[in-house]
């Protein structure tokens, strides 16, 4: 029940598949898979008929777009610069959203969504980046059209720019952008040059109305930009799909103002532009964002920088039960993502499929779980294991380095099993089935406790994850491809409820869980028919408060 095409900058004919991933997901019917062959035919670009048009109303849903924007850069961030120079490479960056802006409109989108640093670009120094900063207003105490009043405000070309596309393509449009704000040394925050800068995104109506302003929070080594003095917590409102929140990047692994931005129940959808760098197993752009969203049970409208030389991809329209995502490590384009999206997004939390009897592996964690004997009955006769006799596997427990974190691991050996490994105080747990063996090695892995690199922040981690090599040193490496099916249940003792599901399988695609939620005080993640090979699956639990 979506709709979704892919543009790039240039017309292109053809897209190769094992470069190139923009697909759906959903519980299998034959309706929608019949929609889904068509949706695949479209991205890939070698087909010019009818597009992926949903049969319900059009009132359920909304029409969204993001763009996967190749930046052009300065050629050297560190150099002193006039805002001419800075105005003239920025004018590149806009020519080409405005681009991406007018592809849009011509298939109805009513919100576009471009990257972070898309514009001006990164790597900059606190005094390189000046003449690259707009001056801004507070949304809140001035209202204004800058594209309608150019001159009420001096340095907002870039503003002005982007005000006049949201007219021009009659849609709501969210961009990011380097801004100014003088301030006094009665300030007490007010940096030494007399001005904050920061890392903001902007919202302007389909009017061209400035409608809000977010800036960052939680700077990513960004030397060039400020915290702000108080934490923004933004929402804005739309006549198409409701209230919308908005934050940034690095900011959907903190509390605030990501966390608390939910606490408004209203919120059913939000904007995130990004400049994120894939980092694997755990936490690729795309994985992260899916993931944000099952969590919560909202749609993820996310942007992504595109400079695969740099990690830097992967873009998404994600809801909890559907997915449309670019990530290509080798095309130098971006790309513009165009998907119907639907205006209350259904959660997956707690939600089981309708099978009717429970199948024997659900009723098997079930009794793991509460400690009860399982029961199976063949021709002859019915077999009970006693609960303090579960076949736990007895696998050696290794330690292997993963995300920079030190991971207390076991090998997944063999076609079934149940496995246990702990760490402090989390327990992670997995009962699996593989209806054949790949010639790869599996581990399960825990991680309890404080992670410091690129970034502080407290995690406790329960990860299936295939390794790198046969070694049980290369598990926790960076890897894509693999073979290995598992019908399967992840869980954990956690003690956060703020729980995020990853769930990569192989060539960067993402699935699904079959079900996922709280029993007996475990968190569990439980699937069957992988479409491909697993990847990664694990549960990412944070815990703000120990940071």
């Amino acid at each position: 029940v979506w709709m979704a095409h892919l543009f790039s900058g240039e017309r292109s004919n053809s897209l190769r598949w094992g470069r190139f991933m923009a697909c759906t997901m959903s519980g299998a019917s034959s309706k929608l898979a019949l929609f889904l062959c068509g949706c695949y035919v479209v991205a890939l670009g070698v087909h010019a008929g009818e597009p992926c048009v949903a049969e319900d109303q059009e009132a359920e849903y909304y029409v969204a777009a993001v763009y996967e924007h190749q930046s052009v850069l300065s050629p050297d961030p560190l150099a002193l610069t006039s805002r001419k120079q800075a105005l003239e490479l920025m004018n590149q960056n806009l020519d080409a959203y405005e681009q991406q802006v007018m592809t849009a409109a011509q298939k109805g989108v009513q919100i576009i969504v471009f990257p972070e640093d898309g514009i001006h670009g990164f790597n900059f120094t606190r005094t390189s980046i000046y003449p690259f900063l707009d001056f801004m207003p507070s949304p809140q105490l001035v209202r204004w059209n800058p594209c309608l009043e150019p001159h009420r405000f001096n340095d907002t070309e870039v503003l002005q720019r982007l005000s006049c596309m949201a007219i021009k393509g009659e849609m709501f449009l969210v961009a990011n952008l380097g801004t100014k704000q003088p301030c006094h040394s009665g300030d007490p925050g007010c940096p030494n040059d007399g001005r904050y800068q920061f890392n903001t995104n902007v919202v302007f109506s389909n009017n061209g109305t400035l409608v809000d302003r977010y800036r960052k929070h939680n700077l990513y080594f960004e030397a060039a930009f400020d915290t702000p003095p108080k934490v923004d917590h933004i929402t804005f409102d739309t006549p198409f799909a409701g209230k919308f929140g908005i934050f940034t990047c690095f900011d959907i692994l903190f509390f605030d103002p990501a966390i608390r931005l939910l606490r408004d129940s209203e919120v059913k959808h939000i904007i995130y532009p990004t400049a994120w760098m894939n980092q694997l197993p755990l936490l690729a752009a795309i994985e992260i964002q899916k993931a944000f969203a099952v969590a919560f049970g909202i749609s993820v409208l996310a942007a992504n920088i595109h400079h695969p030389s740099l990690g830097m991809t992967g873009s998404g329209i994600h809801t909890p039960l559907k997915s449309f995502w670019y990530h290509d490590m080798e095309n130098p384009r971006g790309h513009l993502i165009i998907a119907q999206v639907a205006k209350n997004p259904q959660s997956l939390i707690g939600t089981e499929n309708a099978t009717g009897e429970m199948d024997p592996s659900h009723s098997k964690f079930l009794k793991i779980l509460s400690g009860e004997p399982y029961c199976e009955k063949d021709a002859q006769e019915v077999h009970c294991d006693e609960a303090t006799t579960w076949n736990m596997n007895a696998s050696p427990t290794f330690h292997s380095e993963m995300m920079y974190d030190n991971f207390t691991l076991v090998p997944v050996w063999g076609k079934e099993g149940h496995l246990q490994v702990c760490s402090n105080g989390l327990c992670c747990s997995l009962l699996y089935k593989r209806p054949t063996l790949s010639k790869e090695l599996y581990a399960l892995g825990v991680f309890d406790g404080l992670h410091t690199v690129h970034g502080t922040y407290y995690v406790q981690v329960c990860a299936l994850v295939k390794c790198g090599g046969l070694g049980f040193d290369t598990c926790g490496q960076e890897i894509t491809e693999a073979t290995g099916i598992f019908e399967f249940h992840l869980w954990g003792n956690f003690s956060t409820s703020y729980i995020f599901p990853l769930f990569l399988t192989s060539g960067m695609t993402l699935e699904i869980p079959d079900q996922l939620g709280w029993e007996h005080d475990h968190y569990f993640l439980r699937k069957s028919g992988l479409s491909s090979g697993l990847v990664t699956a694990a549960l990412y639990g944070r815990l703000y408060e120990r940071d």
